[in-house]
């Protein structure tokens, strides 16, 4: 018996014991330039054509813009959009896209809607038509035109179990860019108020040290509270409110 507990105890003093300060600062070594390097930056670009402003009892409505197919503002960042108008400070009178395009129908369905505001005045023209939007109160309609895509991506991440445990290892990453232009007409002038522009790009990093530990960036997110505030600001501000294009880090 005394020879397997001599081989037990030189095992025991053989056995590489693991500093977990030495575990933890290695760790922190490897996750810090990561978390850096993970993160979301935002540009946003204001143009306004026009001094108008919006007045008591106007509405507006954002719409996507529909007849491009490969970049058709997803429904949930018009809705997003939409929502953000409609409260907290400087919040506007929004009507429901929904119900905007049901009571408009089939005027701003796919095939029919407007591409310009010369269409736009063409289809004002139409008997009925003016009659239905002073109705719906509403103004100023915010076409959203852009989406969000996946623009990078890299590395990987390799998980494997044994009678020990199990674990993951390696480093995924991936970059997503939210590009979008909200443009702003006015009905009642008949014209284009000016253009904001948003490019927002993100970058996600998902480590893996035994466990994934995912740091995820959402630039849609980002892009919406960006266009949202400078909308207020557009909607509200006369001809010149804007300082320029806007870096957001």
């Amino acid at each position: 018996m005394e020879a397997p507990q001599r081989s037990a105890k030189l095992r025991s003093k053989l056995k590489p014991k693991i500093d977990m300060s030495t575990v933890r600062n290695w760790s922190f070594a490897v996750l810090f330039p990561l978390l850096v390097s993970c993160g979301v930056e935002s540009r946003i670009e204001p143009y306004k054509e026009t001094d108008s402003v919006i007045e008591k009892g106007d509405h507006i409505v954002v719409l996507a813009r529909k007849q491009h197919s490969n970049h058709e503002a997803e429904e949930d960042f018009v809705q997003c959009i939409s929502d953000a108008l409609a409260r907290g400070e400087g919040s506007l009178d929004v009507r429901p896209t929904k119900e905007f395009e049901d009571k408009m129908y089939p005027w701003f369905e796919p095939s029919t809607a407007p591409l310009s505001t010369d269409d736009l005045g063409h289809l004002l023209e139409r008997p009925g038509v003016m009659q239905q939007v002073r109705e719906s109160g509403v103004r100023y309609l915010v076409w959203l035109d852009g989406s969000t895509d996946r623009v990078a991506s890299g590395g990987g991440i390799t998980c494997a179990a044994g009678v020990g445990g199990a674990g993951c290892m390696g480093l995924a990453w991936w970059e997503d860019d939210s590009r979008y232009d909200a443009t702003v007409w006015d009905i009642k002038q008949v014209e284009s108020a000016g253009t904001i522009h948003a490019d927002v790009k993100g970058r996600s990093v998902m480590p893996a040290i035994i466990v994934p530990l995912p740091f995820i960036a959402h630039p849609q997110a980002a892009a919406c509270r960006g266009l949202t505030q400078q909308l207020k600001q557009f909607l509200t501000s006369p001809h010149g409110y804007g300082a320029g294009p806007e870096d957001v880090g």
